[in-house]
Parts: structure tokens; sequence; C-alpha cells
């Protein structure tokens, strides 16, 4: 009896093991299949890097973004066109001016670059542009002067752009990286109120000190902090002292200060526009070999703002 119900069950289970796995028939690869796979795949990644500059192709990567930024969507911005500041990562990739442009809550930016040496933009990285399309690059275009523009969508200020770039000599995609920098539009582009506005503080007429802190340029300038601000009428004016004496005028909105004294380092009287955001400010260097403005943030801490010794 035990005899019969082995051969029983052994039947059974080659009986199993002849049926298919789920329907699944599997046919190995062959050789020749495998070797032209590898083939295929290494002539496409060849085929990838021959469109694609590599690292050492390139100049050096810059960062583009500054500690204070934080992304601003165009939804926090009134339609209109403004000029604007914009940091590349790359040197080689000149940019002489950007406008951004806000419309049906969308946002893009037209370029106008300091040379004719690109022919396509794609909004993506280097590689993306390589595998994309030829109808999804986007041409230069001319302006009155000649001077090759591009127009690339933009998702937000203050945050990172990927824009591959098309040499005409190299015949190659470049990888860079841009940044729009919200503290060059001008205040009434902004749909609010940016920080804390002066005016809402209500502090009484006379002297204070708050805690300030200087952005921007090469990060190796500062500024007295605190800093004395002196409250008349209402109005709002913070004395600004520079690490250094080679600053010869600041331009606030537009309005340009000179400095108020003749010793020691550059010192400035400008006016407040707000406090808790990154107040944008031009300063005039002349340590270079020429004189040279740079574009600087200030931020003013609110909470910090203490009565002063009154004069």
């Amino acid at each position: 009896m035990k005899n019969r119900m082995s051969a029983v069950l052994l039947a059974g289970c080659m009986t199993i093991s002849a049926l298919p796995f789920a329907g699944y028939h599997a046919t190995p690869a062959s050789a020749q299949e495998i070797k032209e796979t590898t083939a295929e795949t290494s002539a496409a990644a060849e085929e990838l890097s021959d469109k694609v500059a590599s690292k050492a192709e390139m100049a050096e990567v810059e960062n583009v973004l500054e500690d204070w930024m934080t992304p601003i969507p165009p939804q926090e911005l009134k339609e209109g066109t403004y000029d604007a500041a914009v940091n590349c990562s790359s040197s080689m990739f000149v940019i002489e001016k950007a406008a951004v442009t806000v419309e049906d809550g969308s946002m893009s930016a037209t370029l106008t670059m300091g040379g004719t040496g690109y022919l396509y933009v794609y909004p993506g990285t280097a590689e993306e542009a390589a595998k994309a399309p030829e109808d999804e690059y986007i041409p230069y275009a001319e302006d009155e002067e000649g001077r090759h523009t591009f127009t690339i969508p933009i998702e937000a200020l203050d945050a990172p752009v990927p824009c591959a770039a098309y040499s005409k000599r190299k015949e190659k995609w470049y990888e860079r990286t841009l940044a729009f920098v919200s503290t060059s539009l001008p205040a009434d582009a902004f749909a609010a109120a940016r920080g804390t506005a002066a005016e809402s503080l209500g502090l009484k007429d006379g002297i204070w000190s708050v805690e300030a802190a200087l952005s921007g340029g090469s990060g190796k300038a500062s500024i007295e902090s605190p800093a004395k601000l002196t409250v008349e009428d209402g109005k709002m004016t913070l004395e600004v002292i520079f690490s250094s004496k080679n600053y010869d005028y600041m331009l606030v909105d537009g309005v340009k200060y000179e400095t108020v004294n003749t010793e020691g380092n550059s010192t400035f009287l400008i006016p407040v526009t707000g406090f808790d955001y990154q107040m944008p400010v031009t300063a005039d260097t002349i340590a270079m070999s020429r004189p040279h403005e740079i574009d600087y943030t200030i931020f003013l801490d609110s909470a910090t703002l203490q009565p002063g010794e009154q004069e």
C-alpha cells in the first residue's frame, strides 16, 4: 500500500513539473542577442556623450543661490515686464540683461546675450536636451541691434532654473543653471508688501538700534550691527557703516546717496523701505581698477529694535 501511494505522488509531481509556470515560457537570450544589445547601449551612450559637454569641457560651475533666497512664484507678482538681475553658473554664458514677464499666472524671462555663440537653449539639463526632439529647442531671436535673445519659461524667482545651451562652434549642449534675483525687481512688482512695512511698527520719533545684515557681492563686505535708525516725522533713516572705506555712493530705489564722512569706513544715511526682508541696495566701490556698482541686500530684523541713546 505504501509503495502504491508513493507511486501516485511521484506521478503527480511529474505531471505538475511538466506544466508551464503561469503560462510563462522562459527563452534564454542567445549570446548574439546579448552582444547586440550591449553594442546598441554602448552606441547610444557614445552618441549622447558626443552631444553633451563633459565637466572637463566646461568652465568652473558657480553657485547661483544665496542663503537668503526662497522661491517666489508668479502668483506673488503683478502682471508686467521687469528688468531683472540673473545669476548664472557659468562665466561662459554671458547674459547682458534679462527681463522677466508675468502674465496669466505664468512667468518667462528674455535673455539678451553678450555674443552669438549659442544657437538654442533648452529648459532642462544638457542630457535632457540631447535626447529631446528638435522642435522642443528654443531658437535665438535677434533684437533691433542684432543681438541674440532667448525667451525661456521660469517657475519662480530666487530658485534654480536649469537651462542647457547649444554651442554653435562645439556642436554640443552645455549645462547651465540660472537664478533670477527677486530683489532686483522694483517694489511695486510684488502683489503684496514684502516684509514688515516701516509705518506699521509705529515707532516714536528718536534714535533706535536694529540688527542689520548685508548680503550679496563677493560676501567679503559687511556693515556694522546693530545699526543706528533715526525716526523723524514718521520717516526712517538708517546709518550704514561699511567694513571698508572704499565705497563712494549708494543707490536705493534709484536715488543716489553720498558718503556722510570724510575719515574712516564709508558711512551713508539711507531711507528704510521695510523690515524683515532683503531690502535691495547698490553700493559703488572704488577698490577695483575702476569704480564698480555692486548689488547688495540689507536685512533689518524688526524684533531687535531697541531705543537708542538720544542725541
